[in-house]
């Protein structure tokens, strides 16, 4: 449950950005959904609902997803479902149900950080970048390494337009549970972009390199490499040994489906 004391419907971005820093409690609204999983106060919740910032659009460098952009437009986008072997969009498609994904956005999923996002592994296995409306343009490799979310708005996200093949895969306890692992893979110029999520930290990502992978014994060397230099932690959906064992094998599969 979560109390909001006043209500702002932001004329632009920059009448937003004024009030978010004026009061420490004061916080940017997306769809809301993850707010009611916990106890939270909020002095002025701000709404960028008329910004024009539900969109997905392309142009000749990149694909770029508007921070009020939902799950299901997401999930449903042809544009997304050419591009990368669809990944974006599979990422989103087991979420829940069609009511969460209709409401949950993209800019408050990635600017709050959140560690059991699916839809944050897709992104950072393709190397996916953020603008904030202060902070310029960043990684996102580079944003979710920093300790703390800052009091900025994400003003967008882009997807360079480089011919990568990916794959998008998830392990679930059930089918509308949240993922208790998560694994994105990219492949471009012999180079695999490995990104691991749910663990349940924020998604981390590692590089292999295919010259590395000459042989299948040498394969899971590598694997069991990289894996093992990230921290599994335990919680109600499996313990962090499981964890570590599901990465192993959702980076071999991923591996062998775009090799």
């Amino acid at each position: 449950m979560f109390i909001i004391k006043q209500h702002l419907m932001a004329k632009s971005i920059e009448e937003g950005y004024e009030v978010l820093i004026k009061n420490r409690n004061n916080m940017i609204l997306g769809g809301t959904a993850f707010l009611k999983l916990g106890n939270k106060n909020i002095n002025t919740g701000i709404d960028l609902s008329n910004l024009d910032l539900d969109y997905i659009k392309e142009d000749e460098n990149n694909i770029e997803i508007g921070p009020m952009t939902t799950f299901r437009n997401i999930e449903t986008n042809e544009l997304l479902k050419r591009n990368f072997d669809g990944i974006i969009a599979k990422s989103v498609e087991e979420i829940v149900g069609i009511q969460l994904r209709s409401i949950v956005t993209a800019g408050a999923t990635v600017a709050s950080k959140y560690g059991f996002s699916d839809f944050i592994t897709a992104l950072l296995s393709l190397d996916a970048y953020i603008e904030l409306y202060k902070g310029g343009i960043i990684s996102l490799e580079e944003y979710l390494a920093e300790e703390k979310v800052p009091k900025d708005i994400l003003v967008r996200i882009i997807i360079k337009k480089v011919r990568k093949k990916a794959t998008f895969k998830t392990m679930r306890n059930s089918k509308s549970d949240y993922a208790l692992l998560n694994c994105g893979v990219s492949k471009l110029n012999g180079e695999y972009r490995v990104a691991i999520g749910a663990r349940p930290g924020r998604a981390l990502v590692k590089i292999i390199k295919e010259k590395d992978l000459i042989e299948n014994n040498e394969m899971n060397k590598k694997i069991d490499e990289i894996v093992d230099e990230m921290k599994f932690g335990t919680n109600m959906r499996a313990s962090g040994e499981y964890r570590k064992m599901v990465a192993k094998v959702l980076v071999r599969r991923s591996i062998e489906e775009l090799r």
